[in-house]
């Protein structure tokens, strides 16, 4: 006969107490990067004359680039990164592929597709307008790589991944294509689809803030299935874990946060890769730490990439997407390479 566990309870709790200080380190991160976010620029505003324009008390020139430009752009900012890490997690988790993500899920190049294609049928030419077109172009990009991922009724992990890389390409170029068709396309459409923060007006976050929402709640209520599936189909089913039904509705949430990032920003790439893999390091595979931290470390990145994007060619910048796609292809080459050994 064994003792009664006394110390369980405790221990229950201990995991997730060792990690409240990280936790809490990845916020204070967080706001020093919405910090420089709203200081700095093409000209730098003292943090007193920021302060003073956020609650009402400056008029200025300074104030209004403040309140206009760079505080919508860092609310969106902290809202595509959350968006793109948590989808990044959940995507790993339900292939089992650590180089799973939106982007290689073929859903960024659907929400592309489908926003290029309504410019030139119906020449929109706001990013507001574009929303709901990247939305419906990612949802229908995610079903597709799921349609060709089924076999006999389940979906498998390594032909989803594989069918989002072939239908990416396939939508990347018919993008190019509908892009050549006319001038007027290629300029409204090549801005978005660098994938940008600059000049969304916080009108493009609230069509989508519904669906980012449920997106975020259900990756947080899957994330104990996430660490099941983890495990391998059978050993998950074993568990009494209902695979299929968990992999669709990760696929959903995937959809849903990956197709509001995109719709607010563009198709910026790697953050849903590299969020992961920046966080595993620090709090383990245990995706009830995981994706949390995802929410941390996607806005994180994003916003260290916006900055760092409008310092490198100062008095100009470079487009967020254009950052993290510098920064992120030798990460993905490391990772690619790890993953084949």
């Amino acid at each position: 006969m064994t003792a009664p566990r006394r110390g369980a309870p405790t221990g229950a709790l201990s995991p997730a107490l060792r990690h409240v200080p990280l936790f809490l380190t990845g916020l204070a991160a967080l706001a020093l990067c919405a910090a420089l976010s709203l200081v700095l620029g093409t000209r730098s505003v003292p943090l007193s004359t920021v302060a003073d324009a956020l609650f009402g008390h400056a008029h200025g020139r300074e104030a209004l680039v403040v309140t206009e430009l760079r505080l919508p752009r860092t609310v969106i900012g902290l809202a595509v990164g959350a968006a793109l890490g948590v989808a990044g997690a959940v995507a790993q988790g339900i292939t089992r592929n650590p180089l799973a993500s939106p982007t290689t899920l073929g859903i960024n190049a659907g929400a592309g597709f489908a926003v290029v294609v309504a410019i030139y049928a119906l020449g929109l030419g706001d990013p507001v307008q574009y929303v709901w077109f990247a939305f419906a172009g990612a949802a229908a990009a995610a079903l597709l790589a799921q349609a060709l991922a089924r076999r006999s009724g389940d979906l498998d992990p390594v032909r989803l991944a594989l069918g989002g890389t072939v239908l990416q390409l396939v939508l990347l170029s018919w993008t190019s294509a509908v892009m050549l068709l006319n001038q007027r396309t290629l300029d409204e459409a090549r801005f978005w689809l660098a994938g940008s923060l600059s000049g969304r007006p916080l009108g493009v976050l609230w069509p989508v803030l519904p669906t980012l929402l449920l997106g975020l709640v259900v990756a947080l209520a899957l994330s104990p299935a996430l660490n099941a599936l983890a495990l391998g189909d059978d050993s998950a089913q074993a568990l009494g874990v209902p695979v299929a039904r968990i992999r669709l509705a990760g696929g959903i949430a995937v959809v849903l946060l990956a197709g509001s990032a995109v719709a607010m920003a563009g198709p910026v790439a790697f953050i849903g890769l590299a969020a992961p893999h920046l966080v595993r390091p620090l709090l383990g595979n245990d995706h009830r730490l995981l994706v949390p931290g995802c929410l941390i470390a996607g806005p994180l990145l994003l916003l260290a990439a916006d900055v760092l994007g409008r310092l490198v060619i100062r008095p100009s910048e470079l487009e967020v997407g254009i950052v993290t796609a510098f920064l992120g292809a030798p990460l993905l080459a490391l990772l690619a390479r790890k993953v084949t050994r």
